[in-house]
C-alpha cells in the first residue's frame, strides 16, 4: 500500500486515492491468536464475483485449532451476508454481529482442529472492486469483505482460492495458479495454492481483459497484465526494472524472494496494493511509468513489501509503521540504487517535508499508535513519511555496514513471523551491538524531545 508525495504532479492523486481507501477499509486493530484462543491454519474459498450486477457469492472453509476451550470464535465478515454454517453435516447457530459473526462450537476442548464451512454473499462497497465498463473485478483492503476470515495481520494462514470468470478474462491470484477448469455454464474457475502461511490482507485477485507479458530472471517468473497499451512490448517495457527490485531487496533483506512468480497488475483505479506474490497498481501509474521511466517508486514500494509487509509483519496496524515506513524508506534505498544518491536524497527530503507539515499543522506523534480504529490523513504521513525518515536518521546515525547488517538479521530473525516495534529495536541492537535506547524515545516512542 501507497501513499507519497515525491513528485507532487503525479503522486499527490495516489496519496488522496489511498486516504480515501483506508478511512474506510482499514480493518480495526485485533486481538492475538492466543487472546482470540484459537489460530487459523488454512482457507479453502470459492468465490463467485458477479460484474455486471457487482455482487459476490462464496463459500469458506475454515480449518482452525483451539488454543482454549471455546464455546464460540468470532470470524470478520465486513459487510457480507452469513447464510449458513456447517461442521460437516452439523447446521451450526451464529449470530451476525457488527462486521463479524460469532459461530457456537458444540463440544469444544482446547487443541482440537475444527474444520467450519461458511455460505455468504454480499454487495461489497470497497475490499472488492468492480468495473463493469472493463470487465474487470480485483480485489483491494480489506479482504473481509469478500472472504470471511480472521482479518488481523498476526494470523498466517495457507490458501486455496478457487474464482469463478467469464471465460474472456485473463486473472491472477495469491499463490501458485494450479489448475483452469471449465464449467458447465461456460464460466471458468481459477484455482491458486498458497502454501506459505500468509496474513489474510495479502490473499486476492484480479481479472480483467488483460494483455500479457510473461518472462523470466534466474528462478523467477514474472507476469504483467494491463489493458491500456498500444502493444505487449509497451507493457512490458514499463515494468522493465521489476527484476532488478527483486534481486536489489533480497540482498538488502538477506532472503531470496519467498515466491516462484511475481506478477504485476494495472487496474482501472487503486492507489497500489501488496498482496501475495503480486501487485496491484493503476492504469494512470503505468501510463506514468511508461513515460516517465524514472518515477519507478510506487512498483519499488510494492515489491519492497514482499519482504517488509508480507514476510515480515506488524503484529497490529499499531505498529503499522513497520510495514509502510519501511516500505516507504526501502523505494527511496532503490531510487539510490538505479539513480543514484541524489535521487534517494529527493525522496527523504520529501518524507521530512511531509512530516515538517504535520508537526506545524497538528503536532507529531509518536511512530506506534495507542489505537488505529480510524486514522487521519495526518496519522499515515506519521506511518509512512516519518517512518521512512527515521529509517535514514538511524542509517545516518549506524552508517552503512551496520545499519544494513541489522536490516538482513532483523528480517532473517522474524520472517514468517509477526512483529512489534520492540522487535525491531532488539534486532537492530543485538546485530549492530549499539544501545538505541535514546533514539528510540526521541525519534519513535517520543518519550523524549528532540
Amino acid at each position: 500500500m501507497k501513499a507519497t508525495c515525491n513528485d507532487a504532479h503525479v503522486r499527490c492523486p495516489l496519496m488522496l486515492a489511498c486516504i480515501a481507501l483506508f478511512a474506510v477499509a482499514l480493518p480495526v486493530a485485533a486481538d492475538s491468536a492466543s487472546d482470540r484462543g484459537f489460530d487459523v491454519l488454512h482457507y479453502t474459498a470459492t468465490v463467485e464475483p458477479n460484474i455486471p450486477a457487482m455482487t459476490v457469492a462464496g463459500h469458506a472453509s475454515i480449518r482452525l485449532r483451539l488454543v482454549a476451550r471455546l464455546d464460540s470464535i468470532e470470524l470478520d465478515r465486513g459487510e457480507l451476508t452469513i447464510d449458513a454454517v456447517r461442521e460437516g453435516s452439523t447446521r451450526l447457530q451464529f449470530e451476525q454481529l457488527p462486521r463479524r459473526v460469532r459461530v457456537r462450537l458444540p463440544s469444544p476442548v482446547a487443541g482440537q482442529m475444527r474444520s467450519i464451512d461458511i455460505d455468504y454473499r454480499g454487495t461489497p462497497r470497497f475490499g472488492l472492486q468492480f468495473v463493469p465498463e472493463r470487465s474487470q473485478v480485483y480485489t483491494i483492503f480489506s479482504t473481509s469483505q469478500w472472504l470471511v476470515c480472521i482479518d488481523a495481520p498476526d494470523e498466517r494462514a495457507t490458501l486455496d482460492l478457487s474464482v469463478a470468470l467469464p471465460p474472456d478474462l485473463r486473472a491472477a491470484g495469491s499463490g501458485r495458479l494450479v489448475a483452469t477448469r471449465p464449467r458447465a455454464d461456460g464460466m471458468i474457475v481459477h484455482v491458486w495454492h498458497q502454501d506459505r502461511p500468509m496474513p489474510s490482507y495479502t490473499f486476492g485477485f484480479a481479472a480483467g481483459k488483460f494483455d500479457e507479458v510473461t518472462t523470466r530472471n534466474r528462478r523467477v517468473g514474472y507476469r504483467y497484465l494491463g489493458a491500456s497499451f498500444a502493444s505487449t512490448r509497451e507493457l512490458e517495457r514499463v515494468f522493465a526494472d521489476t527484476p532488478d527490485m527483486v534481486r536489489f531487496f533480497g540482498g538488502r533483506a538477506g532472503l531470496p524472494y519467498p515466491h516462484p512468480s511475481y506478477t504485476q497488475v494495472l487496474v482501472a483505479n487503486t492507489a497500489g496494493q501488496e498482496l501475495a506474490g503480486f501487485a496491484l497498481l493503476s492504469d494512470a501509474y503505468g501510463r506514468n511509468l511508461r513515460d516517465n521511466p524514472e518515477s519507478i517508486n510506487l512498483s519499488a514500494h510494492e515489491v519492497a513489501h514482499q519482504w517488509w509487509g508480507n514476510l515480515v509483519t506488524c503484529r497490529d496496524w499499531r505498529h503499522f509503521w513497520l510495514n509502510e515506513g519501511f516500505a516507504t524508506f526501502m523505494a527511496a534505498a532503490y531510487d539510490e540504487h538505479r539513480f543514484g544518491r541524489a535521487a534517494y536524497e529527493r525522496d527523504i527530503e520529501a518524507a521530512r517535508m511531509r512530516y515538517e507539515q504535520v508537526r506545524k499543522t497538528s503536532g507529531d506523534r509518536p511512530l506506534v499508535f495507542p489505537s488505529w480504529d480510524r486514522p487521519t490523513a495526518d496519522d499515515r504521513t506519521i506511518v509512512y513519511q516519518k517512518g521512512a525518515y527515521v529509517l535514514h536518521r538511524l542509517r545516518e546515525m549506524l552508517g552503512e555496514g551496520l545499519f544494513w547488517k541489522g536490516i538482513r538479521d532483523y528480517t532473517r530473525r522474524y520472517q514468517g513471523r509477526a512483529v512489534t516495534t520492540s522487535d525491531f529495536q532488539r534486532a537492530m541492537e543485538g546485530s549492530t551491538g549499539r544501545n538505541l535506547n535514546d533514539f528510540f524515545a526521541t525519534w519513535v516512542y517520543m518519550t523524549r524531545s528532540l
